[in-house]
């Protein structure tokens, strides 16, 4: 299996990455391209609280 490893800096609290890492909200919005989905149109909770 293919290894991709993706490495972005980003200047900004540890916390706000993180709730915007864990949001489906935003997850959604970023893979629109690729026509990835959440299953069961699961689009507004948090993936980790």
């Amino acid at each position: 299996m293919p290894v991709i490893r993706y490495q972005q800096l980003i200047k900004s609290p540890i916390e706000v990455c993180f709730d915007l890492a864990s949001n489906v909200d935003i997850h959604t919005q970023t893979t629109l391209q690729s026509k990835e989905g959440i299953k069961d149109d699961v689009t507004t909770i948090k993936i980790c609280d």
